[in-house]
């Protein structure tokens, strides 16, 4: 690993005949082309190059971790650099303390994923604010919300807030030592109270299969990479609903699924991105 001189605060890495472990360091990532400026003296770049496969790609963190030490600060940052550009997102992403659902001892305010045990992670602060973005209008309250790959809880508590205790916001989530740690991590937030009278619950049990017991959802997100999209996240969709899931195997593209009042549906290209991957649970623990 080489570190390239930059002009102003970028500060750009590249890696050679060496592939890196994507796995965990880079995943729930945006992933943009480059550009020649920075936008702030907090923000770096991370270029990687792949000898052989003519992969060039930018993964962009808008600021270091060191930078901040509260939730509100992170939340500012993300307005600033115009990840969150609604009232709702910012609202409800201040309520739900980010530090709460990171390992002890993380710099839980970093824009960047991080490692949460059995080859999973949490998303960057700027990947969950764009999803919540791309749901808010999903996310009304009494409408009825799925996270598949719910992790440590973080975005369920979210959509959880959102829908408020009229709605129901499910957590889907295959490591049951995940479930345990993410329903801890519930306890202690705002969402505490929706978990109490039920609105909001999260399982164990196998994503990609949905939970056809609140189905049909008005929003769906998927916190892992898809190869495809899996057909019954799809069928429990409700009409007028939308499904924001990543897809792709190495490279991977953020698709937002509407479906139409008729049952048919429409899919966009929101940004490319990195995850990992949406599989077994087998899978999973033996590293893909």
């Amino acid at each position: 690993m080489k570190m390239m001189s930059s002009s102003g605060s970028v500060i750009a890495y590249t890696f050679r005949n060496n592939i890196p472990n994507l796995k965990h360091p880079f995943t729930c990532f945006r992933i943009r082309p480059p550009c020649t400026t920075a936008s702030s003296s907090y923000s770096f770049t991370t270029s990687i190059s792949f000898t052989g496969n003519s992969f060039f790609r930018r993964m962009e963190r808008y600021w270091a971790g060191n930078s901040i030490n509260k939730n509100k600060g992170m939340v500012e940052h993300l307005q600033r650099y115009g990840v969150i550009q609604s009232k709702k997102v910012a609202e409800i992403m201040e309520k739900v303390d980010r530090a709460l659902f990171v390992p002890d001892g993380s710099p839980a305010y970093e824009d960047s994923p991080m490692q949460i045990g059995f080859n999973a992670t949490i998303s960057a602060p700027h990947m969950h604010a764009t999803c919540l973005q791309l749901l808010e209008k999903n996310l009304q309250p009494g409408m009825h919300a799925l996270d598949v790959g719910s992790g440590t809880g973080y975005l369920t508590a979210c959509f959880a807030l959102m829908v408020g205790p009229q709605g129901r916001a499910i957590g889907v989530e295959h490591i049951p030592e995940l479930v345990a740690m993410s329903l801890k991590n519930v306890e202690k937030s705002a969402a505490a109270p929706l978990l109490k009278d039920g609105s909001l619950a999260l399982h164990v049990g196998d994503g990609r299969e949905g939970w056809p017991e609140f189905a049909p959802y008005d929003a769906i997100h998927v916190g892992a990479a898809a190869p495809e999209i899996p057909q019954p996240l799809i069928d429990q969709l409700k009409p007028g609903g939308r499904l924001v899931i990543p897809v792709g195997n190495i490279f991977q593209e953020l698709k937002v699924v509407d479906k139409n009042e008729d049952g048919s549906v429409t899919m966009r290209t929101e940004t490319s991105v990195r995850y990992v991957p949406l599989t077994s649970r087998e899978e999973q623990l033996r590293g893909y």
